[in-house]
């Protein structure tokens, strides 16, 4: 009796911690358990006085349970439910058509509508609202739900397999560290190093361009990009090489160590930064020369046939905002095909390259081991492009939409790193394909669809199947926590976990399942006012009371009163095409009620409906309140969270420098870059020759020679076309004198102190004044705007040595923000620079003087309610 005692309870106990190995021997393992970290056992050696008499005991090596795989999540960004081929559209994406094959598409499968919600709602399993990310980072406000914190209670995926045993590592876009945390002044316990991802590479933001990126590792800028001729090097691609090298390394050095490998490409968010070699592919197979409306007949078409809809579908109406394409003219048709040809062959690129991931990890003898999940679009495709698109993506988050004619300046560099470019909105309603709606709008299907692709050789059994089951990104986490066989823990760093709110799909990977009831019965939708209810097959939601491609512009209702609410059937009418709200209005109360229980208990209240006017409301921060700043020297990396802003207000700027002999050239200070920004520098010099002794004592010893030839030639009755070439070594080596006397006498080449305003890449004011020779000088740039308000026109003056030397005037200022995947810097400019022709550099920038002291002062005027922006004429 007693041994069969003993036997359950080492059952019991194998069941919830796994051992290997003598207690206390070098080798022995033990999976974490319920508390992480591990917490060691009492010391079980002997120590006495002597080593002899003693007996060592080592702390078991924490590994995870037997069987445990390698995890690759892959998540794209802005990716429409129907743009990849796998799902039914027109861009070729092999490499999650690999993953569907071998695995499972799901077709039921949702996001939250909006990136960083959806991506902290997916590292931790619980609703995006509880883990703090209720919006994106930069419009967060002061309420649990929305001050874009994940709370300690919610670990995340990281932390959980971090903890037993796994090497986790994450690669690409960031966008869930707090942008009042984002410093190099920390704290760092909401980047992904903090939160159990022990290494990273890749971007903090809601974007950043592939060509220059805003690039970290771990916690460093770094800038590998610098010194590369334009379009030789890509982000897309080099992430890809460092998840390969990263993975090679780990299997290298521990073999039966599993990874998890975080995949979260920029792609396909603007910019849309595909290289040149794969414009030229997608555009040669002329994808979208019929236009945006015979585009969603084509998808849908395909999402029949490939049984990604079924029989009965219906393909929802086209939005009665959006243009039709043959109301287009030539021109403009043009244009858009480029737009998607250029987004097209980002997608097409960004697929690629994972592509070469999922290969590396076949190469490695791990693809049987390998769970991996493909998450098509952290929300619908994007209409943040406005109607007509953008060359400049930051135009649209400030409010100025740009006409047909002035982007076909741009036409020719679509893509490459002159543009950030974004697509008009009526193709994000045609990649959206069959729902309505796109990204932000989390009411409907359009904006939270996903695609999904899930393979784990042998485990899944319906190699190729479709999964019609409704369900979230809250159940991604749940499902690696099964298929790894750990538990959620109790605590993480000695603090209560609160329950995940997610289930697990595991249950979708059996054949005898492919039609069994979702586990994942009721979920509540909310972004920015829009909301809906999903229960049992039954989908209430409001109807969208603003575009989301006018992001600045229009008055929002009432948020409690001012919506409309629709009512579905979506186990039967999937893509949310027969509105029964007025038919059935008891039905749909008992689902608005439910709404609001959920949202009661998951952190969605207080609701609220405004946009870009919170994007510049007061956040913590460590710039927050702040009038004054001071520097000195070079710092540079600095995001806009932690540095002075100047938008809507009076500033000035005052620099003292000290200039070497021969003159100086370089930045300043900067924020922003060849998108929108600022600059104030020394502009680029050309004096060479009198800080270098080698050129010098060339143009010395040319001097002395040609005097000796001509001498000697004299003497000699040389030729004449020897004295002629004796005569033009000795005038070579005399300009070259002279050269270095007038660039000390009339500051010829030398650095002019420069003030430049970039508006957006669409008009640069500039400021300028004479040369500085070398010594100490005070620049000043002072600045008032005419008005309070937003992007209000004002009056600035460049001051050198107390004396003014330039006034100028701006008609407009830049109103919400500047680009955010630039930096403030001070002493360099990294990355793009401000200048366009005038004045133009190369970064980096460095400034070859010192600066003793930088001096912001900043006067703020009070900010009324948005308003909204003149267009640009044509």
């Amino acid at each position: 009796m007693n041994i069969i005692f003993f036997c359950l309870v080492s059952c019991l106990n194998y069941a919830q911690v796994q051992t290997t190995g003598v207690p206390g021997s070098p080798g022995a393992t033990t999976t974490a358990g319920k508390n992480l970290p591990y917490s060691a056992p009492k010391y079980g050696g002997v120590i006495n006085k002597k080593a002899t008499d003693s007996k060592p005991w080592w702390t078991p090596r924490v590994v995870p349970p037997k069987g445990a795989p390698n995890v690759l999540l892959i998540i794209t960004d802005d990716c429409g439910f129907g743009s990849p081929s796998t799902f039914g559209g027109v861009i070729p994406t092999p490499a999650l058509d690999r993953i569907a094959k071998s695995g499972l598409r799901y077709t039921n499968f949702h996001s939250t509508s909006l990136c960083s919600p959806t991506r902290a709602a997916l590292i931790t399993g619980r609703n995006h609202h509880v883990a703090g990310t209720g919006v994106v980072g930069e419009i967060v406000t002061g309420y649990p739900g929305y001050n874009s914190v994940i709370r300690k209670e919610n670990g995340t995926i990281g932390e959980m397999l971090k903890g037993n045993g796994y090497a986790t590592s994450w690669f690409g876009k960031e966008h869930n560290t707090p942008s009042y945390q984002a410093t190099k002044a920390g704290p760092f316990d909401q980047w992904p190093i903090g939160m159990g991802f022990e290494y990273f590479y890749g971007f903090v933001g809601g974007d950043a361009s592939q060509w220059q990126p805003n690039l970290y590792r771990n916690t460093t800028p770094i800038y590998p990009f610098e010194g590369k001729p334009a379009g030789t090097w890509n982000l897309t691609t080099e992430m890809a090489n460092e998840a390969i090298q990263y993975m090679k390394e780990i299997k290298a050095v521990a073999p039966d160590k599993p990874f998890l490998v975080y995949y979260a490409p920029g792609g396909v968010h603007s910019p849309h930064h595909p290289t040149e070699e794969w414009i030229k592919k997608i555009s040669d197979m002329h994808l979208f020369d019929n236009g945006w409306n015979k585009l969603r007949e084509t998808i849908f078409a395909n999402q029949k046939r490939l049984g990604i809809m079924p029989p009965n579908a219906k393909l929802t109406e086209w939005s009665k905002d959006l243009p039709k394409w043959e109301t287009l003219s030539a021109k403009e048709k043009k244009l858009f095909i480029r737009q998607a040809d250029v987004y097209a062959a980002y997608q097409a690129y960004t697929d690629y390259e994972i592509g070469r991931v999922i290969q590396s990890v076949e190469d490695q003898g791990e693809l049987d081991n390998t769970l991996i999940i493909y998450i098509s679009g952290d929300n619908g495709a994007s209409a943040e492009g406005m109607l007509n698109g953008t060359p400049n993506e930051f135009t649209t988050f400030n409010g100025v939409p740009v006409p047909v004619n002035a982007q076909y300046l741009f036409y020719p560099f679509w893509g490459s790193e002159k543009t950030f470019p974004h697509y008009a909105a009526p193709w994000a309603w045609a990649f959206s394909t069959p729902f309505k709606w796109v990204k932000q709008v989390a009411s409907h299907f359009g904006g939270t669809a996903q695609g999904v692709a899930m393979s784990w050789p042998g485990h899944v059994k319906d190699v190729g199947g479709i999964r019609r089951q409704f369900h979230h990104v809250i159940d991604i986490v749940p499902t690696i926590m099964e298929a790894t066989g750990i538990e959620q823990p109790e605590s993480i760093n000695g603090i209560k976990q609160r329950q995940m709110d997610g289930v697990s799909m595991v249950y979708t990977w059996d054949k005898a399942n492919t039609n069994t009831p979702t586990k994942h019965t009721t979920q509540y939708f909310e972004m920015l006012g829009n909301r809906a209810i999903y229960d049992e097959g039954w989908v209430a939601c409001t109807t969208p009371a603003t575009l989301p491609w006018l992001l600045s512009s229009g008055k929002a209702p009432d948020v409690l009163t001012g919506y409309k609410w629709e009512l579905y059937n979506v186990a039967v009418d999937p893509t949310e095409s027969d509105d029964l709200a007025a038919k059935m209005p008891q039905k749909l109360k008992e689902l608005q009620d439910l709404f609001y229980a959920q949202a009661e208990k998951y952190d969605v209240l207080p609701l609220d409906n405004s946009t870009l006017s919170r994007w510049n409301a007061a956040k913590p921060g460590l710039a927050s309140g702040r009038t004054e700043f001071t520097y000195s020297g070079i710092i540079t990396g600095i995001p806009n969270s932690g540095a002075p802003s100047i938008l809507n207000k009076a500033y000035t700027i005052t620099a003292e420098v000290t200039i070497p002999d021969g003159g100086a050239e370089g930045m300043i200070v900067t924020d922003g870059g060849r998108f929108g920004g600022y600059g104030l520098f020394l502009s680029p010099a050309f004096d060479w020759w009198s800080n270098a002794d080698l050129f010098r004592n060339i143009g010395l010893g040319f001097l002395v020679v040609g005097l000796l030839l001509v001498w000697r030639g004299r003497s000699k009755n040389w030729s004449r076309f020897k004295m002629r070439m004796s005569q033009i070594v000795l005038i070579f080596g005399s300009l070259i004198i002279v050269s270095v006397f007038a660039t000390t006498i009339f500051n010829i080449g030398r650095g002019k102190p420069v003030f430049l305003y970039n508006l957006l890449d669409l008009k640069r004011t500039v400021w300028s004044g004479p040369a500085l020779d070398e010594g100490k000088h005070t620049i000043v740039f002072d600045y008032k705007p005419d008005e309070p308000g937003l992007g209000k026109s004002g009056k600035g003056v460049l001051i050198v040595d107390g004396k003014e030397v330039a006034t100028n005037t701006m008609e407009n200022g830049t109103p919400i923000t500047f680009p955010e995947d630039e930096t403030f810097d001070v002493g360099s400019d990294t990355r793009t620079g401000v200048s366009m022709l005038e004045y133009r550099y190369e970064s980096p920038f460095n400034f070859t003087g010192t600066i003793d002291r930088l001096t912001f002062k900043l006067k703020p005027f009070p900010i009324p309610a948005p308003q909204p922006k003149p267009r640009l004429t044509e």
